[in-house]
């Protein structure tokens, strides 16, 4: 299905039977660019804590109703958009587009988006933006929420990668999907080579499309680049976060394939 996913729409949108490997990291690869933009703009604020630590903060009241009017025109019935909030998604007030079955039914069940959300804000946020408060909370907010759907989209192909993975080799991921045996599975899903690429790819990505670009007079070009976001640490968070978040999804889905 590479035309499909060259429009980064869902992969269930063409012929069924075209789904690929390589058709999936085509579009895991051009959401790279998403996710590097995302967090750029992110960057631009500092933490802004009190929009989020509350309870009933406002970046979740934000994200909720983005999310409620959204699904009322559709989206959540694309197979590759995962809500936050599940509890208050509302259906489609619109006639939709009917997406083939690419995914198991159980599909649907997985989602991880609380973890995310946690992660996110407890753990990322401080890495990349400076401490601080500025009070500018509502562009904060929509700026965490591109964030977010960028990151939930990425990890949530894990669904399709772990599809396209079981109907290649369904001999192999069988005997550990009956057993319940988690251990085994992420083997079978680990290519630690392609993840090294993905992490050079992606700090790469930053170093492009983050740098501080200085008219230099007299041809000195000694300065120090800098970055608004420090490309190792988009390479950490793909390490340490977003891929063991996908796998996760991965294996969580598997163990639902034989139901």
């Amino acid at each position: 299905m590479a035309r499909v996913v060259e429009s980064d729409t869902v992969p269930g949108g063409s012929d069924v039977q075209q789904l690929s490997l390589d058709s999936i990291r085509e579009s895991l690869i051009r959401q790279e660019d998403t996710i590097v933009f995302s967090l750029i703009e992110r960057a631009k604020f500092p933490l802004n804590s009190p929009a989020f630590e509350d309870s009933s903060s406002l970046t979740e009241f934000f994200v909720r109703e983005i999310e409620t009017i959204q699904a009322k025109v559709g989206r959540y019935e694309n197979p590759e958009e995962n809500p936050f909030f599940l509890d208050t998604i509302p259906h489609s007030v619109f006639p939709t587009h009917k997406y083939p079955q690419v995914l198991h039914p159980k599909a649907s069940s997985v989602n991880i988006n609380k973890r995310l959300w946690d992660v996110y804000f407890k753990e990322l946020l401080p890495l990349f933006v400076k401490p601080g408060d500025d009070g500018n909370y509502a562009s904060t907010a929509a700026s965490d929420l591109a964030c977010l759907h960028a990151l939930s989209r990425r990890i949530h192909y894990g669904k399709f990668v772990a599809e396209i993975k079981f109907r290649d080799s369904p001999h192999d991921y069988e005997p550990a999907i009956r057993s319940k045996d988690t251990e085994a599975l992420m083997k079978l899903l680990t290519f630690e080579k392609v993840e090294e690429m993905v992490k050079k790819r992606v700090e790469k990505k930053a170093e492009t499309f983050g740098q501080e670009v200085k008219c230099v007079s007299g041809g000195d070009e000694s300065e120090k680049k800098k970055y608004k976001v420090d490309p190792y640490l988009v390479s950490r968070i793909y390490g340490e976060w977003l891929i063991p978040l996908t796998k996760d999804v991965e294996v969580e889905y598997l163990l639902r394939r034989l139901d």
